[in-house]
């Protein structure tokens, strides 16, 4: 017998299932399908779905913190991709009319212009002395071709309609295969661009920064390598966290970024109730949380505050192997080389943080949930219905979502 989606309370449990906020929509993703809901122009529903790529790895890129750093880069880009499609819903019927409307002006263009080469033949035509024999000889001409005009008329019709048929065909195929080049271009350099603005600034900024303010504020800096990687550490680490949330405050004022984040409260209100064991209905998601502690938010600020301790460890023990302390740009290549460390890390705190419910856990994901006052709004009815049409799609019949 079908299992049903809408479970009872007793059925409250831990998913495994996550989301994420899109433009006009919200993506989940189950462990057998991945489905997307997205508003179109006019306000309807469009939901798409398709298998959730699992990707099979040695034993060794399954084990803890080295896991992380491939679920996270296959999350990112399946993330990107999804924005990319829900962006080309959310506005498409409105660029096809752009499109459409161009290419008619383009076509009364042409046509105004030929219209107006053939009245300059005409008026050429015109001024030139004709003879009778001449008119006569063209007359003939002309019955003769209207003849056999007239029986070619058809043909030449059926011929235009086939060629116009194969022609838009070949059209479509050519735009289906730009289409999908530009968006794996686009998500390539969207994950590079991404990656180098997020160096720049949580990496490379703070360091430098630091260097400058040690001019300033001398007793920044400690001849102990200990004491003075600890102070480096913290005084990088607040500036990233004040960075990021300052980041986060700033776009949500913007109208669409807004909206954006309404859809991530839907997205976690939803998840809620299904957790709760409870139907999915939109009564029953608006009363549920909007901040939840596996959130890619908590996962954000775990990372830096995962760095700041790791970073504490950099100064003493180059100092201990080499005699000295790194110069900046030293320890921002130290930095970069252990970046997979803090993601994987961060990874598996996110992990343990959603599992379980206890005083380090509720610690943990203190800083993110504090920063999803920020980065999660109260949704409307509209919103929280994407949630639930996409949740509803990934939900599988065997229990395999189950934390």
């Amino acid at each position: 017998m079908k299992k049903e989606k809408n479970c009872s309370v007793s059925c409250a449990k831990k998913t495994s299932i996550g989301g994420q906020a899109l433009m006009e929509g919200i993506m989940m993703r189950g462990p057998e399908v991945t489905a997307m809901a997205v508003r179109n122009p006019e306000g309807e529903m469009v939901i798409e779905s398709f298998p959730t790529e699992t990707k099979k790895r040695a034993k060794f890129f399954k084990l803890p913190v080295v896991r992380g750093v491939f679920n996270y880069i296959d999350s990112m880009v399946l993330g990107i991709k999804c924005l990319l499609r829900s962006a080309e819903i959310s506005g498409l019927e409105e660029a096809e009319e752009e499109m459409r409307r161009e290419k008619e002006a383009k076509k009364a263009k042409k046509a105004a212009r030929k219209a107006g080469k053939e009245a300059s033949v005409k008026d050429v035509a015109a001024s030139q002395p004709v003879d009778n024999e001449s008119i006569k000889e063209v007359e003939t001409a002309e019955n003769n071709d209207e003849v056999s005009s007239n029986a070619t008329v058809t043909e030449a019709k059926e011929a235009d309609k086939t060629g116009a048929n194969e022609a838009e065909k070949m059209d479509t195929k050519k735009e289906k295969k730009e289409s999908s080049a530009l968006i794996g271009a686009v998500m390539f350099f969207s994950v590079a661009l991404g990656i180098v603005f997020s160096i720049a600034l949580f990496i490379i900024v703070p360091a430098y920064l630091y260097k400058g303010a040690i001019w300033l504020i001398p007793g920044l800096k400690n001849d102990n390598p200990a004491v003075n990687s600890l102070i480096k550490s913290v005084f990088e680490g607040v500036l990233k966290i004040v960075i990021l949330v300052g980041y986060m405050a700033v776009i949500s004022l913007m109208k669409d970024i807004k909206r954006t984040f309404m859809y991530h409260g839907a997205e976690h209100k939803t998840i809620f109730c299904y957790e709760q064991g409870l139907p999915l209905t939109v009564e029953n998601v608006r009363s549920q949380r909007r901040f939840h502690p596996r959130c890619g938010t908590s996962f954000l600020i775990l990372m830096l505050l995962v760095g700041i301790f790791i970073s504490f460890f950099i100064d003493p023990l180059f100092y201990l192997i080499f005699g000295f302390t790194p110069i900046t740009v030293i320890r921002v290549l130290i930095k970069l080389i252990l970046l997979p460390l803090i993601v994987g890390i961060g990874y598996e705190l996110i992990k343990i943080a959603g599992r379980y419910d206890n005083l380090f856990t509720r610690i943990i994901s203190a800083p993110g949930v504090w920063l999803q006052h920020i980065t999660t709004k109260e949704p409307d009815d509209s919103m929280i219905e994407c949630a639930i049409a996409s949740l509803e799609k990934v939900i599988p019949e065997n229990d395999s979502d189950k934390w």
